[in-house]
Formats: C-alpha cells, sequence, structure tokens
C-alpha cells in the first residue's frame, strides 16, 4: 500500500467519524477471511505482521529473527509480491534467502521443498494459513492510534485479534506503559517485547555536519526520532507517501537544495534502495538494526515451535 498516513488517523475527530462507517466493509471482509478453509505446511512457518497500516518495524524484526535462527535452521524469507515494494524485497535479499509470490501459499510450497523455516514478512491478515508463530509489531509511539479501522484509523483488523497472536513487540524509542497495559487488558497471555531502532554505520557520519533527510516509509517519525537521538543536526527534512519512487527531477530539487544550503543528504535504508544508481550518487543513508531487549528469553520462544507436533 502506498500511502502517507492522514493525521486523524491517530485521534478521533469529525473526518475519522465521517469515515467509520465505511470501515464496516473492513470488518466484514475480515469476518469473511475466517471462513477459508486453513493451509497447514510440512515446513514450519513464523508470521511476522501488523494490526496497523505500515511502519510498525516488521520488516527489521524479520532480519533479526533470521540471523537468530539461520544459525540453527535452514531458514528464508517469503514476501509478497507487490509491485511497489521492491524496497523491501531488496532489503530482505541483502540479508538472507528470499521467495517471492504474488501467492504465499505458492511460495511456502517451495519453501517447505528445500528449508526447515519460513519467515513471512506480512501476512497476518491472511487467515488461510496457519502459522506456526504469529508476531505482531506496534510502533511504541503511534499504538494503535484512533482505534478505528482503514479508511477512518489505521487499522487492518480489529484489536480483538491479539487473542490470536503469540508475541507483540513494541518497537521504538517510546517507553509507552499505557500501550502495554492495553494490550496485556485485551490478551494477558500475549508475550511483549520490546525493540529499538539501532544505527550500525554511525562511524561513517560526521555530526558536527548539518543535514537534510528525505523518507518514503510507513512511520517517517520513528526515522526522524532516531536521527535526532544519535544527535544528528537536521536543518530540512522531506517527507513522502510510503514506497515512494523518487523522478530523477525530484532528487536533482533536493540535491541542489543541500548544495545551496551545504547540507549532507540522509536518508533510510529501504529509500535509498528504491532509487537508481544515478540518484544514490551523493546520499547516504543510515543503516539501522532493531536491538531486541530480553533476547535470550525470545530465543527459548522461538526454539518452541519445533517442539509443536
Amino acid at each position: 500500500m502506498t500511502l502517507k498516513k492522514p493525521d486523524f488517523w491517530q485521534k478521533k475527530n469529525f473526518i475519522s467519524i465521517l469515515l467509520y462507517p465505511l470501515s464496516i466493509f473492513i470488518f466484514i471482509i475480515n469476518i469473511l477471511k475466517k471462513l477459508n478453509v486453513k493451509n497447514y505446511f510440512k515446513i514450519k512457518t513464523i508470521c511476522v505482521g501488523n494490526l496497523n497500516a505500515g511502519g510498525t518495524g516488521k520488516t527489521s524484526l524479520a532480519i533479526e529473527l533470521y540471523k537468530l535462527l539461520s544459525i540453527k535452521y535452514k531458514t528464508v524469507f517469503i514476501k509478497k509480491k507487490y509491485l511497489n515494494q521492491k524496497d523491501e524485497y531488496n532489503l530482505l535479499k541483502s540479508r538472507g534467502k528470499i521467495i517471492t509470490s504474488t501467492n504465499r501459499i505458492n511460495a511456502l510450497k517451495i519453501a517447505e521443498k528445500s528449508f526447515d523455516l519460513a519467515i513471512l514478512d506480512d501476512g497476518l491478515q491472511q487467515k488461510n494459513i496457519e502459522y506456526d508463530l504469529k508476531i505482531v509489531c506496534i510502533n511504541s509511539y503511534e499504538g494503535f492510534g484512533n482505534n478505528f479501522l482503514i479508511p477512518a484509523g489505521p487499522l487492518r483488523e480489529n484489536l480483538h485479534e491479539l487473542r490470536n497472536y503469540d508475541i507483540a513487540f513494541l518497537n521504538g524509542f517510546k517507553k509507552n506503559k499505557k500501550l502495554r497495559k492495553k494490550i496485556k487488558e485485551i490478551n494477558k497471555n500475549l508475550k511483549i517485547y520490546d525493540a529499538i531502532y539501532e544505527p550500525i554505520n554511525l562511524k561513517r557520519y560526521n555530526l558536527k555536519k548539518k543535514f537534510l533527510f528525505f523518507c518514503g516509509i510507513g512511520n517517517p517519525h520513528e526515522f526522524e526520532n532516531t536521527l535526532k537521538k544519535f544527535k544528528f543536526k537536521i536543518k530540512k527534512k522531506f517527507i513522502f507517501p510510503d514506497h515512494y519512487n523518487m523522478s530523477d527531477k525530484k532528487i536533482d530539487i533536493l540535491k541542489n537544495l543541500a548544495i545551496k544550503n551545504k547540507l549532507s543528504i540522509i536518508t533510510t535504508e529501504k529509500d535509498f534502495l528504491r532509487l537508481t544508481k544515478k540518484q544514490q550518487k551523493d546520499v547516504n543513508f543510515l543503516k539501522v538494526k532493531l536491538k531486541i531487549k530480553n533476547i535470550n528469553e525470545l530465543k527459548k520462544s522461538l526454539n518452541k515451535i519445533y517442539e509443536k507436533n
């Protein structure tokens, strides 16, 4: 989905209430999905998804899980093919083996011939697949917004679906006790882990310089917060819709603006991977990883999927 999150998704107001009747269609569609026959696979499956529309850190988490599990198990990423999400595909491909298809079931059938474990980046809303472990990612700052379904709010499905998931990740710098309490009220058995975004190529940057940043990701505010936390001096910023493809004209405007104001350009790794080789010139990206707290406890939870029949 290519979108720029509207402000009214965060709080209930006149616009969100006006759009609320349209959310009933999403609610009905989600109910109908549950009527589909379940598909089971020999390969073990971990689905990393979200309730919100984008920007929750699921791709970053999928990468960290791959690092942990590929040491012990023959592991592969599975990513449903969307024309506007080549950035996520390229990011996953740079970290490990990947199978992509317009149909997740077909991808899993291919994967079970050669791999022990599949990590699916997205797919919690596909109810006709029985996953061995279901992980939901939530941005610790945004939470669930105004709690409404699309288009009135950011939710892809009802919050009560948390009852059907095994693990929740609160990703981001904010320690949101209120959000944690709300999750536990819905599912007291849901294991909750915290993770923060940590730069891994910080040494290449001269933080005495001033920067222009641009990005087209699901949660641009988290990227901006990361830059600020690690002392980048941001003088200009440009935020585009999620999965935005930069034209040559647009990138040239940003480069000229940077030159005029003596600024260095920085963006996310996802945004950088969407640029052409020509566009990438004079553009740098901040490479980040998701640093997971209580990682040893998480390893135990992940290995338990092999105890299931």
